[in-house]
């Protein structure tokens, strides 16, 4: 009995003491937990992951995107799948491009972003054309290197010839005589307003004639792309065969692309190219009786029809035995023929067949060419000649942080437009001061004489960053990256500007306005707050679902000319730098994109519009006027410091 009153005290005093235990263990748990609730939640930066998870497919559409984010744990993996961070691999030519340079010092100034851009060229989720764009700017850097050290050696040597500037005409007095035709050399390509015109008679006995813009054929390359083959087919001594044109394209990698014929029955006349048809189907009128309703001048109007008939012929603008001057002229989004002074064809420009890649025109067939010529071609200047050139020149810029860097998009043979943007809005008194710097932001060229004078170009005027790829339309996103870049490690800036070299920019006014706008979470421009993706395969805009599979874009604004606060630039560095950032080929576009993802990772967004940025044209009291030419440029330069007023020219 004793031992068993001893024993039950012992194992009280054992449950007593593991209770307590236990106790001290929950109320360590407890407060461990309210500790780390009471800490508060980091904000991360959201990847493109979560981004698109945010902005589910035709998120206009609120039960759509409940239904989105609501789906199965399968949808998420594969969408999971699509938007996983990309890979880096190797890219053909990219070790080219970043072997070391013969260059040191202020040469070295042209490639300042290059280093920053590797990681982002080498991204598995490149944009459709880089890899191409990289290659072949490869073999164009390796052309350039060797022509500079072949000019570096011809200083020493007094009997060296000097390479000729790119000239402002050319005609068939050096033409090249072939079984296949003739050829005339075009040595710089072709800008905006560039023609070409033929002088000549056709022999209907060849039933056909060709006229063809020949684009620039890098080494290994078997043959070089046609930019443009425009055919025409007479119908010989076969009265009941109708004439016809057909336009197209071929390169190498692709075959013929899609064909377009003029006339074109039943087709829909209604798309346009700058303004004007593919196809002038213009056809008189069938006059019933020959000596009826002499009275009425409306008989022999013209009539836009796309029915065939006995008199189209009749106005078809090639006649066998006939002379003819047909004018084929470059235009903003296409080339365009005129026939003895009235238009005839367009052709929109096709990916990356643009005309400042074309080297000659080659015309072949069923024609005596009388003459042939190109003019307003892109014209180098001769820099050593240049009067002002060290007013010309990129201020140094001091230390202390730049309120605005200007980035503009330019193409290598825009010599004209270049020099027209030193000459009148570089020359505010907040450029020349260093407060604001402009920057050209220019691809590499498949023209070696175009490469050679930009980088003669860059070292007179130190305003310029090349670009380590062929400057394609597809690649353009990459250059406002690299503007971004530029503004936030290279010349670090309170507010960044993208702007076009067609642009003309009052920065008094620009500066005057950012005084009211937040300096934080902003983006100023004329801003676009409800559009959608064009899905028409044939646009130049095109955007497939896997591009972009949702039913509008997020706000963004036009390109000509809009402006980010450094938060943003430095938002989407950083995002390019870790592979977050969702690459997209429409570069304003792009950057609504981006600023979404931005507001999105918990930011405060600013959107400010202003529609004195005129992104077609100009008008009074404008902050930005696009589309201007070299000549308007001046003009309203002058205007303003004449009139100290924004008036238009024209």
């Amino acid at each position: 009995m004793k031992s068993v009153k001893l024993a039950f005290p012992v194992f009280k005093m054992k449950n007593w003491s593991g209770g307590l235990l236990i106790m001290a263990l929950a109320i360590i748990l407890l407060i461990s937990y309210s500790f780390m609730g009471s800490q508060p939640q980091q904000k991360h930066k959201q990847s493109a992951y979560e981004f698109f998870r945010n902005h589910p497919a035709e998120d206009s559409d609120v039960k759509a995107s409940q239904r989105v984010r609501s789906s199965p744990p399968t949808d998420v993996k594969k969408a999971h799948k699509f938007l996983q961070k990309p890979r880096i691999v190797n890219v053909e030519g990219l070790k080219d491009l970043y072997a070391p340079k013969i260059f040191s010092g202020a040469e070295l100034k042209p490639l300042l972003a290059w280093a920053h851009m590797h990681l982002l060229l080498a991204r598995s989720d490149a944009l459709p054309q880089t890899s191409q764009g990289i290659r072949e700017a490869a073999i164009a850097w390796k052309d350039l290197l060797s022509t500079i050290e072949e000019e570096k050696a011809s200083k020493f040597s007094s009997h060296s010839n000097k390479v000729k500037n790119c000239p402002p005409f050319v005609s068939n007095l050096n033409r090249t005589l072939s079984s296949s035709g003739v050829f005339l050399d075009v040595p710089c390509g072709l800008v905006e307003d560039s023609s070409i015109t033929l002088v000549g008679i056709l022999d209907g006995r060849y039933r056909s004639f060709q006229v063809e813009l020949i684009g620039s054929q890098l080494s290994g390359e078997p043959m070089p792309p046609i930019v443009l083959h425009y055919n025409v087919s007479l119908p010989g001594d076969n009265m009941t065969e109708e004439p016809f044109i057909i336009q197209n394209t071929w390169t190498n990698e692709l075959g013929w692309g899609k064909e377009e014929r003029c006339p074109a029955h039943g087709s829909d006349n209604s798309l346009k190219v700058d303004g004007l048809v593919l196809c002038n189907e213009q056809v008189m009128r069938k006059i019933m009786e020959e000596n009826q309703n002499t009275s009425h001048p409306t008989s022999n109007m013209l009539a836009n029809v796309s029915q065939g008939g006995a008199h189209e012929t009749d106005n078809f603008p090639f006649v066998d035995g006939n002379p003819f001057t047909a004018t084929l002229w470059v235009g903003l989004d296409g080339f365009h023929m005129t026939v003895n002074g009235r238009h005839e064809t367009s052709f929109a420009y096709r990916e990356k067949l643009e005309p400042w890649s074309v080297i000659g025109v080659k015309v072949a067939g069923g024609v005596n060419l009388f003459s042939a010529f190109a003019q307003h071609l892109p014209v180098s200047e001769d820099h050593d000649l240049v009067v002002d050139v060290e007013h010309l020149k990129a201020p140094v810029v001091p230390k202390k942080r730049l309120v605005m860097l200007i980035g503009v998009f330019s193409t290598g043979n825009n010599f004209q437009r270049r020099m027209a943007l030193r000459r009148t809005w570089m020359q505010y008194p907040d450029v020349r001061s260093g407060d604001v710097a402009v920057r050209f932001f220019i691809g590499l060229h498949k023209n070696r004489q175009v490469n050679l004078e930009l980088w003669k170009e860059a070292q007179a005027y130190g305003d310029i960053q090349i670009m380590p790829f062929v400057d394609y339309y597809s690649l353009i996103s990459l250059k406002t990256i690299a503007i971004c870049i530029f503004g936030t490690k290279i010349l670090p800036a309170k507010y960044i500007m993208k702007t076009d070299d067609d642009a003309f920019v009052r920065i008094d006014e620009v500066l005057t306005s950012l005084k009211e706008k937040p300096s934080n979470g902003l983006l100023h421009g004329r801003i676009s707050y409800d559009s959608s993706p064009h899905r028409d395969k044939d646009s130049k805009w095109y955007i497939s679902n896997k591009e972009w599979p949702h039913a509008s874009y997020p706000p963004w604004a036009h390109g000509p000319g809009y402006i980010i606060s450094r938060d943003i630039a430095k938002f989407i560095v950083r995002g390019q730098q870790e592979r977050d950032l969702q690459l997209f080929k429409l570069e304003d576009v792009a950057m609504g994109i981006w600023i979404a993802q931005f507001k999105n990772s918990g930011k405060e967004m600013h959107y400010m519009s202003d529609d004195r940025f005129y992104n077609a044209g100009c008008e009074s009291d404008y902050i930005l006027a696009h589309y201007q030419s070299p000549r308007m440029m001046l003009c309203l330069w002058e205007k303003l410091q004449k009139d100290h007023r924004a008036f238009c020219c024209e």
